[in-house]
């Protein structure tokens, strides 16, 4: 049986972790109906969209509005509470029974909504976590956050490069490498080449029509290209909400971009579009240059390698993505992708904090 008709949980939820799904599930069985309160100011990293779609998605059964909220943090001057409570009461107009909090002003938030306070896990004992620590060391809360905040933060690695330059054979490595770090990072994922996958299902319908057809009688057309990078995309992004905070990828739509021009002769607007929407953070280029070409039944480029490389080089150049170019034989690229990554992993999130608050 419900104990409250109309409940109220308020939060920056900057990010959102177990700590709060926590909070909001239990006021969730003790309320007819829920709403949850999304207040973010300017200042902070992650948009207020964002923290709305995550915590929708995470909880579905409740109301969940946002606000926008830039007014001081001061818990002692009355008057700075009565402007959070004008922000407050824009978004949620409705009469609010009960207020779910685990902090200190829960008392006199629900006493300015003329609501009963409900104090939930106020020491943290069931879920060891803040939003500060969060923002601080990410990596070290990992395990209590939820999917699409991984998503979110996970730092994507992007390996590129021409045919049958060991860009499989590089992003494989890499996953095997962080995995054997061990904790967290043993959920390393690789998210591989939907393209090939692509090629392969064209050539088997093709050979079903014409048996003994080769890779060379495979006909490619504009319209599939766009069709790969949102699959490519795809698959990242799923693999994103349940790995480790690195993510290796074979591949993504910006290469798709280049993969295009290879085979139409012509740029994409439509696969620019879907690459320009990316949230990858580096790029290994592996360079064709002393690796033997292996006609695997599906190329037959290695005439046309050199353009490649130096095609994804310049297009990463100009878009103004991070690239590290991977030359050498496989041991040397590989210590020089680990150094690449772990220099973004040291550089850490750079959340910035939210407006101070005076108690």
């Amino acid at each position: 049986m419900k104990t409250y008709g109309h409940g109220l949980v308020l939060g920056k939820f900057y990010p959102p972790h177990a700590g709060h799904h926590h909070l909001v599930r239990t006021a969730r069985d003790r309320c007819e109906r829920l709403t949850v309160l999304v207040c973010a100011s300017s200042v902070e990293s992650l948009t207020l969209e964002d923290r709305v779609a995550w915590m929708r998605e995470i909880h579905p059964d409740v109301l969940v509005v946002g606000a926008v909220d830039d007014i001081p943090v001061d818990l002692l001057d009355p008057d700075v509470w009565t402007a959070h409570m004008a922000v407050f009461r824009a978004a949620v107009p409705e009469p609010v029974d009960a207020v779910f909090t685990s902090e200190s002003y829960g008392e006199e938030l629900a006493r300015r909504f003329g609501a009963e306070s409900v104090c939930v896990d106020p020491d943290r004992t069931l879920f060891p976590v803040s939003g500060t620590a969060v923002r601080k060391d990410p990596v070290g809360c990992w395990d209590l956050l939820a999917p699409p905040v991984r998503a979110a933060l996970t730092r994507r690695v992007v390996v590129l490069g021409a045919e049958s330059t060991g860009t499989t054979t590089m992003a494989r490595a890499l996953t095997d490498h962080y995995r054997s770090r061990g904790g967290v990072w043993a959920g390393t994922r690789c998210v591989p080449e939907y393209g090939r996958e692509f090629s392969e299902v064209k050539l088997t319908e093709l050979r079903a029509l014409r048996p003994g057809a080769t890779w060379e009688d495979v006909t490619f057309h504009s319209e599939d290209f766009p069709l790969i990078a949102l699959r490519q995309a795809e698959l990242e992004e799923e693999a994103a909400r349940t790995g480790s905070p690195v993510l290796f990828c074979d591949t993504d739509a910006f290469a798709t971009t280049i993969w295009h021009e290879r085979y139409m002769g012509t740029t994409s607007p439509a696969v620019g579009e879907i690459a320009a929407h990316g949230r990858q953070h580096l790029w290994l280029l592996t360079d064709h240059e002393g690796v033997a070409f292996e006609d695997d039944g599906l190329r037959d480029g290695e005439h046309l390698r050199p353009w490649m490389t130096a095609r994804f080089h310049t297009q990463l150049s100009r878009t103004g993505r991070r690239t590290a170019v991977l030359t050498g034989p496989h041991e040397e690229r590989l210590a020089a992708a680990i150094t690449a990554v772990d220099a973004l992993l040291a550089e850490g999130w750079n959340l910035a904090d939210p407006l101070p608050e005076r108690r």
